[in-house]
């Protein structure tokens, strides 16, 4: 292989990495490694692995070599493992892989029926499309940013009332909300938010718990955004010393429920809760954006599969940028972004926005790739189901292709990096070499640890790693672990 074509193969990691603070990428300088310096990485790399036993027994690794695309390491490769939200790896790629970047989702608001001194005498509709960006996150924090135009554009026809229902069609995606494998001791969780294809605020609410006037008083509780929708039940009170305070959710309603004690010089304590009905708390909050423009709405809520029949018109739509949304499910691990994702390439793909169909839609993207179906198994899209399990071999099979992907710079880009600033990364491999220079998607249940994602060594060379700890006995210690992998292979690479 000559230099130009190792440095082509290096050229995207470079284009990104350096707008990660990374160093200048170079092409690899002479001949292909010789013996000894394939036997001293291949040393380094077996030191640190068989340190990483102690802290997770069952271990998986694999490392290959983009530029020659040749196995530098393998370790107990072709077991499957226990893959946590590395499983959010596989559900990107096949969805940047079916839509590309160029992809938008389209949320429509429409009317039917008449408007006639300031009141619409029929409905408005609104036809859910899947999107999971329908939130304050992309715009500075206003929970009804994306509502404020459909306002604007009732208020523009005059409108001031509607007479008719709010008509929420949400039926692209299939039931259940919740994914039977999730954990149900966890389900007021955001990370076990509900999937739904009409969602707002990633189908949570964020609680916020203030301390009262003095010692002994009830606790202040307040959601944002504030909304007649929830029950909230606060037997929290104030203290002189700060205590343990608990925020939840009553099982199958939505009822918010805090108790314990925060303390009187606290600040305020804020807690993201899922909600239990996402089509009721869609409905409340765009009922509450539209009575703030002064529109009022007379009739119930309606939620359908389809939209119903009649002379609709559509006054606006809501768009999202596919790319915001990878980039929002690997680098922030985002278990709701991540579902919608799958269940809308089930829909896509087979027909159906379930999860049988999405692991089925996936599974076929990797089969594709030609990884043996007995090398994976599916059960949802984010990693929260120990259902979903896979082999570093495949693994890295998966990142090798989507390196030389046509998207593939879009695919390295939605990964959080070493020392990246706003995450948990930001201080993880966040020295020189190693920061910026590391591309990689973690993963974390009870007893598990993963890691798989792209590393440029000191050399320039380009590798696809992963690495899987199962039956961790510290994640800290398989953490760490996982870094000296890393930074040997970087170091030595």
């Amino acid at each position: 292989m000559s230099v130009l074509q190792r440095l082509l193969a290096v050229l995207l990691f470079a284009l990104v990495a350096l707008r990660a603070g990374a160093a200048p990428v170079s092409a690899p300088s002479g001949d292909l490694p010789g013996a000894a310096a394939r036997s001293l990485l291949d040393q380094a790399l077996g030191r640190e692995v068989q340190a990483a036993l102690r802290a997770a027994p069952a271990l998986g690794v694999h490392v290959v070599d983009l530029v020659d695309k040749r196995e530098v390491y393998s370790f107990q490769a072709d077991l499957p493992r226990i893959l946590a939200s590395n499983t959010k790896l596989l559900t990107t790629a096949a969805a940047l892989d079916e839509l590309g970047p160029d992809f938008r989702f389209v949320t429509r608001a429409l009317i039917e029926g008449p408007v006639e001194a300031g009141t619409l005498g029929g409905d408005l509709a609104i036809v859910g499309s899947g999107d999971p960006n329908l939130s304050g996150r992309f715009h500075d924090g206003d929970v009804f940013a994306v509502f404020r135009p459909w306002a604007a554009a009732l208020a523009a026809r005059g409108v001031r009332r509607i007479d008719g229902d709010l008509v929420l069609v949400n039926g692209i995606f299939e039931g259940p909300r919740v994914h039977p494998d999730w954990p149900r001791d966890q389900l007021t969780t955001w990370y076990e938010a509900p999937v739904e294809a009409l969602s707002f605020s990633d189908n949570c609410v964020l609680v916020r718990v203030r301390p009262g006037r003095g010692p002994g008083s009830p606790a202040v509780v307040e959601t944002v955004p504030k909304l007649d929708y929830f029950r909230i039940e606060n037997s929290a009170r104030t203290s002189d010393k700060s205590g343990s305070l608990y925020v939840t959710r009553k099982d199958g309603e939505d009822v918010l429920v805090v108790s314990g004690r925060i303390g009187r010089r606290s600040g305020p304590l804020e807690v993201w809760v899922a909600v239990h009905d996402p089509t009721a708390y869609f409905a409340a909050a765009l009922r509450a954006a539209l009575a703030e423009a002064g529109i009022e709405v007379g009739g119930r809520v309606r939620p359908v599969h389809g939209l119903p029949a009649g002379a609709w018109q559509e006054i606006a739509r809501h768009e999202s940028d596919l790319t915001q949304t990878l980039a929002v499910t690997n680098k922030r691990s985002q278990n709701f972004y991540a579902e919608c994702l799958a269940k809308l390439l089930g829909l896509r793909r087979q027909g159906q926005g379930s999860w049988s169909a999405a692991t089925m839609a996936i599974g076929g993207f990797l089969a594709g790739l030609g990884i043996d179906p007995a090398q994976f198994q599916l059960a949802d899209g984010s990693g929260m189901s120990r259902g979903n399990r896979a082999t570093p071999r495949a693994m890295t099979t998966l990142l090798g292709h989507m390196y030389f992907h046509t998207f593939g710079r879009e695919f390295v880009r939605s990964l959080p990096h070493s020392g990246e600033e706003g995450l948990s990364w930001r201080r993880r491999l966040a020295d020189a070499p190693y920061r910026g220079n590391v591309f990689a998607k973690t993963g974390y249940l009870n007893g598990v640890t993963t890691l798989s994602g792209y590393a440029k060594a000191s050399s320039g060379r380009v590798y696809a790693f992963s690495i899987l700890c199962n039956s961790v006995r510290s994640s800290a210690d398989a953490r760490a672990a996982q870094d000296r992998i890393v930074k040997a292979l970087i170091d030595r690479g």
